[in-house]
């Protein structure tokens, strides 16, 4: 098992650098962190490693972390994923105390930040069209041109921004914008926008406002108003922080928050972006943000994986200045050591096949005990009834096995998981050739447990007792990508895996599975680490998700 606790991470060289650096000379006395997403869509396991880094830097300098929702543009954002977002951060253990706020509560604070910039002749309100600002903006080689109307006096623009304010103009009809440089090297420095008008409802603040400020404004803003020493963001906002300590300066701050930038996480062949994932759900291909062969944290812990497991994946993952890519199965590498010592084991038949042990007294059941983890002999034991009648894997049996195959076919004696040594005398067929029943001749003196030295053999198998057989749905998983086209079409479309799903309706598990909490989890012998479905689990009907298998080719690099 990887011991993350001592995994050297970049950000110890770099962003806590930084913050060292800042503290040794009295930049900041504290350290402030935060979170601040927009509510438009679920968040996936790129938002887990922005959540736990800013978290964990809160926490290791004792400074202060905050839950922001950045909602300053209202037409595609709802409650419902203000609410998927705090459950998700929650789960993820960031603890933002009694620190939650909404970027929207600070409308007037920027409305106000807005009118000073005009009132320094630092802002003006435009006429022109978004086609036509994109042209005067110029390209990466080419500068912009003057905005005809940055000439506008002070007072002017006061008026037409108090009118943009009071409703008066249609949405585009114009924008406020920064007096910066139009030609700039930098063009987010090129008279950015600050506002806009949109007659929208608001999810938080309802029909108050009219027009709405630009993310870039706001953000800076927002991270000054709270008291954010440190703004941890991605690498995609390196460009954008000239434009960030412009505002922060022009509005004059006292202590203005310092913009650090890292690499995203992109994990190979997922969907991450919210448009696939919306059309996947709005198309019924997928069962809502949630569903278990997505990537967001919701689907996450609805297929069973933990925070644990996603802590140690981000710590792996470490932080620093460069985009790359990490294997998917370096995540299924994490859940497999988290669980392996948690959680214990179930004897399930997922296709299963009547096994009858011909010469096991009839009406007799009897309790065997039986360990709850090979490996960690704290979780103890549980007692499992064994009888006349069981349920195998239908794998567990051939009429004509190749070579090397140990365990049941005619004439051949294996050991029945924690029970008994049978020899199988022969199986019974439906009218399709299909087998139905395998009979088998028990030794009672090969009971586990008992000291039995006597013969060996070479095969062990699984089985569940036929009489108290819970039966379960299992749904098995694969990436719903198929990994060998990739992610995209030319046409820019999904490749999708068909086989992304396998519903297994007739499934036989011991009987403590009748127990099972929603979430909750279990090895089971063989098959893989299995979760209680929360949303499709009904009493007397559970749904199990397959979380990952019990094996991979994937090898931790030397370096972790």
């Amino acid at each position: 098992m990887a011991n993350v606790e001592n995994t050297e991470v970049v950000s110890k060289n770099f962003i806590e650098q930084i913050i060292d650096k800042d503290l040794a000379e009295g930049v900041y006395d504290t350290v402030h962190t935060r979170f601040p997403p927009e509510p438009n869509g679920y968040l996936h396991i790129g938002h887990a490693k922005s959540i736990l880094l800013n978290y964990g830097l809160a926490q290791k300098y004792g400074g202060k972390f905050n839950m922001r929702f950045d909602d300053t543009n209202p037409t595609k954002e709802k409650a419902e994923f203000v609410e998927s977002i705090k459950a998700d951060i929650a789960w993820l253990g960031a603890d933002w105390e009694d620190r939650l706020f909404f970027a929207s509560n600070y409308f007037d604070q920027m409305y106000e930040g807005a009118v000073k910039l005009i009132q320094k002749g630092k802002a003006y309100v435009s006429d022109l069209s978004a086609d036509e600002i994109r042209e005067y903006r110029g390209t990466l080689t080419e500068p912009g041109k003057e905005d005809p109307y940055s000439k506008r006096s002070i007072e002017e623009n006061l008026k037409l921004f108090t009118e943009m304010k009071e409703g008066k103009y249609a949405d585009g009809e114009k924008v406020l914008r920064a007096r910066i440089d139009m030609a700039s090297p930098n063009i987010n420095m090129r008279d950015p926008i600050l506002y806009r008008v949109a007659h929208m409802s608001h999810q938080n603040t309802g029909d108050k406002w009219c027009i709405y400020p630009m993310y870039d404004f706001a953000h800076p803003i927002e991270d000054a108003i709270e008291g954010i020493t440190h703004s941890i963001c991605t690498l995609e906002f390196e460009d954008h922080r000239p434009l960030y300590d412009w505002v922060v300066r022009e509005l004059e701050y006292s202590h203005p928050p310092k913009q650090i930038e890292f690499a995203k996480m992109y994990l190979t062949n997922v969907v991450t972006g919210k448009r696939y994932i919306k059309k996947l759900v709005e198309e019924g291909i997928v069962d809502g943000w949630d569903d278990p062969r997505l990537v967001s944290i919701a689907a996450l812990r609805r297929r069973g994986f933990t925070p644990e497991s996603i802590k140690m994946f981000v710590e792996l993952c470490g932080v620093s200045k460069s985009n790359s890519s990490v294997d998917y199965a370096m995540l299924e590498y994490c859940i497999r050591e988290d669980l392996k010592l948690k959680r214990p084991r179930l004897m399930a038949a997922l296709d299963p096949v009547k096994l009858i042990i011909d010469n096991y007294p009839e009406g007799q059941t009897e309790l065997l005990d039986v360990a709850n983890n090979l490996e960690n002999e704290e979780l103890g034991s549980r007692q499992v009834p064994f009888g006349r009648e069981l349920y195998i894997d239908r794998e567990d049996f051939m009429e004509e096995p190749p070579k090397k195959y140990f365990r049941l076919f005619p004439g051949n004696e294996v050991r029945l998981m924690n029970a008994y040594f049978v020899t199988c005398t022969g199986c019974v067929k439906d009218e399709n050739g299909k087998v139905i029943e395998v009979h088998c001749t028990y030794d009672p003196e090969t009971k586990c447990g008992t000291g039995f030295t006597g013969r060996k053999v070479k095969g062990t198998i699984h089985w569940v007792p036929a009489k108290e057989a819970v039966k379960a749905e299992v749904r098995l998983y694969e990436n719903i990508i198929d990994e060998e086209k990739g992610v995209y079409n030319e046409d820019g479309s999904l490749n999708l895996n068909p086989n992304s799903l396998t519903v297994l309706k007739e499934c036989y598990l011991e009987p403590a599975a009748a127990e099972a909490k929603p979430y909750e989890s279990f090895q089971f012998v063989r098959q893989g680490y299995f979760c209680v479905d929360y949303k499709d689990s009904k009493p007397g009907a559970p749904v199990f998700n397959r979380i990952v298998s019990l094996k991979s080719s994937y090898v931790l690099p030397k370096n972790n």
